[in-house]
């Protein structure tokens, strides 16, 4: 009997990832015009903040705008708060801090980073010079990686890349399908019961496997407040749907817009060779810009606000009006970027906004930062790096994820 196939990442595209996909790439060229001649355009309840200032305005007034993950957040965590759905509160810092106890930035230097390049290493070399980018090298490195680390291994019978994925989609991406809807009911309580089984199992059988899970047990067994099953399984479930999709989407756009460069697809290579891992970060988070996460992030007045203060461009925000803050409009303009458009290793670090800004600064920014450049350098050190001939050596994507980009090499 021959094995079953592989569940795919991606549901089959709709009508709706077509559409959303040819606004996003027609999206640069109209925000570009926006910040010219209309910078906070009104589109029905919803302003759309295209300019550097303004956008960093928004980021950081939690009290007039907040974020509106809650909603999905619920159906996900079955009602369970997460800081990430939360304003500025006793319960978000609560919430926060319990998982940054057990989330250590010393972790990323000692254990993670290392950790990446080496499995990307081991990767590379046994392919044999032909890379498909994406789920071969990037999702397979991340969720490799991550689920090792929060502790949380493949669910029996489910696939924690798929499940985590369409979680993601359904948070930050959701095109209001029934049938997403539907099956994120389903992959939450799986992915829900499967957490709680591995908290059983843990405790029945303690180990001395240092790892976020094991670490939030031991706090759990001192009484540290935080620790409840119900928290701790709340907390991993947050890592996982805001963690690990996400490198898959951004590291294979950085790669797409080196390729298109081949100057600044030789600096990164000749950093990456060279074992200059500050560099070569630098080269990775500016190739980022032109391409980053999402064009637009949303927000929601959850009072009364303002944004650009004391300028002509001022505007009143009403109390549930929506908002789509351009971050890749922001890192383009002008007036804060000296010359967008050229592609530059060594800009300032406030002209990047690729982890926003205050309360909802990206949690897993400090890893991002050294994992993501990790997880490209074995690639880039490598001799003679090209795109694969025809169609399969441009990036592909699906709505906002990237799915496919073949690379051969020496």
């Amino acid at each position: 009997m021959s094995a079953a196939a592989p569940e795919p990442v991606f549901r089959p595209p709709t009508f709706r990832t077509r559409l959303l996909g040819f606004g996003m790439r027609r999206m640069p060229f109209l925000l570009r015009l926006a910040r010219r001649i209309w910078p906070i355009p009104r589109l029905g309840s919803t302003y759309v903040v295209t300019r550097h200032d303004d956008v960093r305005d928004v980021y950081l007034n939690d009290r007039a705008f907040g974020v509106p993950y809650k909603e999905n957040l619920d159906v996900i965590m079955d009602g369970e708060p997460f800081f990430l759905g939360m304003g500025d509160t006793p319960e978000y810092h609560a919430g926060r801090d319990a998982m940054l106890a057990v989330v250590r930035r010393k972790d990323v230097a000692d254990r993670l980073a290392p950790k990446a390049e080496a499995m990307a290493e081991r990767i590379v070399a046994e392919a044999g010079g032909r890379l498909e980018v994406v789920d071969q090298l990037v999702r397979r490195v991340t969720f490799d990686l991550l689920g090792d680390y929060f502790g949380v291994p493949d669910p029996p019978g489910g696939d924690l890349r798929v499940w985590a994925t369409r979680l993601f989609e359904f948070q930050f991406a959701d095109d209001g399908s029934d049938a997403l809807g539907a099956e994120v009911k389903s992959i939450g309580q799986r992915l829900r019961d499967h957490i709680d089984a591995e908290i059983a199992r843990r405790r029945a059988v303690p180990s001395d496997k240092d790892d976020v899970l094991g670490r939030c047990l031991i706090l759990q067994g001192q009484g540290k407040p935080g620790y409840s099953d119900s928290e701790i399984r709340t907390g991993l479930m947050g890592m996982i749907v805001g963690g690990p999709p996400q490198p898959p989407m951004v590291v294979p756009q950085a790669l797409e817009q080196l390729l298109r460069r081949p100057d600044a697809l030789a600096g990164a290579q000749r950093a990456a060779q060279g074992g200059d891992d500050a560099c070569l970060a630098a080269y990775v988070f500016e190739a980022m810009r032109f391409d980053p996460i999402a064009p637009l992030m949303p927000r929601v007045a959850v009072a009364d606000g303002m944004i650009a203060a004391g300028t002509r461009r001022r505007r009143r925000v009403p109390k549930g009006s929506k908002l789509m803050v351009g971050l890749s409009s922001a890192m383009m303009d002008s007036r804060r970027v000296p010359d967008p458009y050229r592609f530059d290793p060594h800009r300032l670090p406030h002209e990047y906004i690729h982890f926003g800004y205050g309360l909802h600064q990206c949690f897993g920014m400090h890893i991002n930062k050294a994992v993501l450049p990790a997880m490209l350098k074995p690639l880039l050190r490598r001799e003679n790096l090209r795109r694969a001939p025809g169609g399969a050596g441009r990036l592909k994507k699906q709505g906002p994820f990237s799915t496919e980009l073949h690379v051969h090499y020496d």
